[in-house]
């Protein structure tokens, strides 16, 4: 008989589990499960503050996101006794278009939000993730590794995001950090569904999509959240400098 009951990977840990964008679609199921797992979790939003859940405010494309992610990553340690957990799931709409008519500026403050914000929010967490041997796990997109037309403004940042989750990876395991990545594929929630609301996606293009997925079929915020809880669980335990694409097979 299967058992019904969450696995409780996070109950045993001291210290928090901390979600960057926990209020978005995708970090808010992420946020969801790990508490579902036992997990202490606090969340970080820009603009509006999600009820019911420990939150800090937090501005990745201000120019004083370093201090900001200071301040958020010493008052959940400071409050939840340490942080074992850090998943950055913040990611602002982007609008699809074709890299030749993306202006300089434009990318610049995509990087800036994206990569910049990713390793402002990583860097300070560094020490209560290596006082825990704790682990960060990265959503990104399964862009990276299959390239759609005008999805670059999106992918081109978070592949630099990737190439930092290796890096850390590599530098922090002998502190028993660990560092992976997720990339999700065409969902029904998150990014997704408002680039099907804003009719950036319109239905002969999703009809394309779907069909040149193998399942057949797009994903939801809940097959990311799997995915994010295992790569943070000790289910996980040998496993870092990985990217996980949960994308249909899409990127097969």
């Amino acid at each position: 008989m299967t058992s019904t009951t969450e696995p409780q990977d996070f109950a045993d840990r001291p210290g928090a589990a901390l979600v960057v964008g926990g209020s978005g679609g995708l970090g808010a199921a992420i946020a969801a499960l790990l508490a579902e797992r036992g997990a202490r979790v606090v969340v970080t939003y820009r603009t509006q503050r999600p009820v019911g859940i420990d939150a800090h405010h937090l501005d990745l494309s201000a120019p004083d996101v370093a201090t900001q992610a200071r301040r958020v990553v010493d008052d959940v340690a400071a409050s939840c006794g340490g942080l074992h957990t850090l998943v950055h799931a913040a990611g602002p709409h982007v609008p699809m278009t074709h890299l030749g008519t993306v202006d300089p500026l434009a990318m610049a403050d995509q990087l800036r939000d994206d990569a910049a914000g990713f390793f402002a929010v990583a860097r300070a967490a560094l020490g209560e993730l290596r006082a825990a041997a704790g682990s960060l796990v990265a959503v990104t997109t399964a862009a990276t590794a299959r390239f759609p037309k005008r999805d670059g403004l999106s992918s081109a940042p978070k592949a630099a995001v990737e190439a930092m989750v290796r890096a850390l990876a590599v530098e922090e395991g002998r502190f028993g950090v660990r560092v992976n990545a997720v990339g999700p594929g065409m969902l029904t929630d998150g990014m997704a569904a408002r680039l099907i609301d804003s009719g950036e996606l319109g239905p002969e293009a999703l009809e394309i999509t779907r069909g040149n997925i193998p399942l057949g079929r797009f994903g939801s915020a809940s097959d990311i959240a799997e995915a994010v809880c295992f790569l943070a669980s000790d289910r996980a335990g040998f496993i870092t400098g990985q990217k996980l694409d949960v994308d249909g097979g899409w990127g097969c």
